[in-house]
């Protein structure tokens, strides 16, 4: 297992739950500790099942500025897809 998959596993063995609180919880440690979560590793690894809500909730509702891009990546079958990845401005030190 890569070392931001071991990353993901802590942040969602740290925070258990499934509330929208929760999620936004997991990625906001996300973004901090890796310095971005795109929107398939949000969903494959942080059990956040659509993580554009808790994105747009974090940003209008709690003040933080989270810029978008978008890149290909490829899934476990083989199917390049365009995903978000989601960016915390001024996130300061990256920990994994």
């Amino acid at each position: 297992m890569s070392a931001r998959k071991q990353c993901l596993a802590l942040i969602l063995t740290r925070l258990p739950g499934n509330d929208a609180a929760t999620q936004r919880a997991r990625l906001l440690a996300a973004m901090r500790e890796l310095g971005s979560i795109t929107t398939f590793e949000a969903m494959r690894f942080l059990d956040v099942f659509d993580p554009r809500p808790r994105i747009h909730e974090l940003r209008h509702s709690h003040g933080y500025k989270i810029s978008t891009t978008m890149r290909a990546e490829q899934t476990e079958s083989g199917v390049v897809h365009r995903v978000g990845v989601y960016i915390l401005s001024s996130l300061g030190d990256v920990t994994c």
